[in-house]
């Protein structure tokens, strides 16, 4: 069964959680970093925690992208009835700036859930792990590392996932967040999709998704890419 990967048309992300079906599992939130790309705005904070409030209302698992020192306002503003779950750290070294002095070598990722939301660690598990877990002879089931030390997609690093977009995410930092609180057919939500790298994930994983975006550049890039992810996985069951 392949997964159905829905793109609306480009709106703003309060209007598109507030119109969002009642069956979404996990929302990832990936909003620009008030940082100059995207512009600045004096009230970012309160902006985010109402996109944030808007997230939790719909689904079970949340997660905010952004640099440490951004998100890290949203930890005192979680929202009744959800926890933090873990501060991810994605790791890159090769990060091309040119700024003296320290440089950017991470973002970070909160992961708030609701109380009793489901998680997945098991879909980490290597085969001789999973056998001893499904027959009852593991007492713990050891999950991820909370640091995903994963490259940017520059230069000839991920060419095949480029698309131009200035913040895109590799699929690898994106997968560990739909696997640790999905399972097969749950459907994501992705209101800030930029050039839809959490739809061709689901698609990969055979999770639903929907995805939107404020500027119809990027919904015309993620359907783009969307159809090549499509096409991909059609060729491979008929190889």
């Amino acid at each position: 069964m392949t997964a159905s990967i829905k793109t609306l048309p480009a709106s703003d992300v309060l209007d598109t959680l507030a119109n969002a079906p009642d069956d979404v599992t996990t929302t990832i939130l990936d909003p620009w970093y008030n940082k100059g790309v995207g512009g600045y705005r004096e009230d970012y904070n309160d902006w985010l925690g109402d996109i944030v409030a808007a997230a939790a209302r719909i689904s079970q698992h949340v997660f905010v992208w952004g640099f440490p020192e951004i998100v890290a306002h949203q930890v005192t503003r979680i929202p009744a009835g959800f926890k933090l779950s873990a501060w991810l750290t994605w790791y890159y070294k090769n990060c091309p700036s040119v700024i003296r002095g320290w440089r950017s070598a991470q973002n970070a990722c909160l992961h708030l859930s609701a109380d009793g939301a489901k998680i997945y660690p098991e879909h980490f598990l290597n085969p001789s792990q999973l056998e001893r877990w499904e027959s009852g002879k593991m007492r713990f089931v050891p999950g991820p590392p909370t640091v995903l030390e994963v490259p940017l997609n520059v230069g000839f690093v991920g060419k095949d996932e480029q698309t131009g977009h200035p913040a895109q995410k590799p699929l690898s930092v994106i997968k560990p967040l739909i696997l640790m609180t999905t399972k097969e057919n749950d459907l994501v939500m992705d209101p800030m999709c930029g050039s839809g790298t959490t739809g061709a994930a689901c698609l990969q994983l055979n999770r639903r998704a929907m995805l939107c975006d404020s500027a119809e550049q990027w919904i015309d890039v993620t359907q783009q890419r969307i159809r090549r992810c499509y096409l991909g996985i059609d060729r491979a069951m008929t190889a």
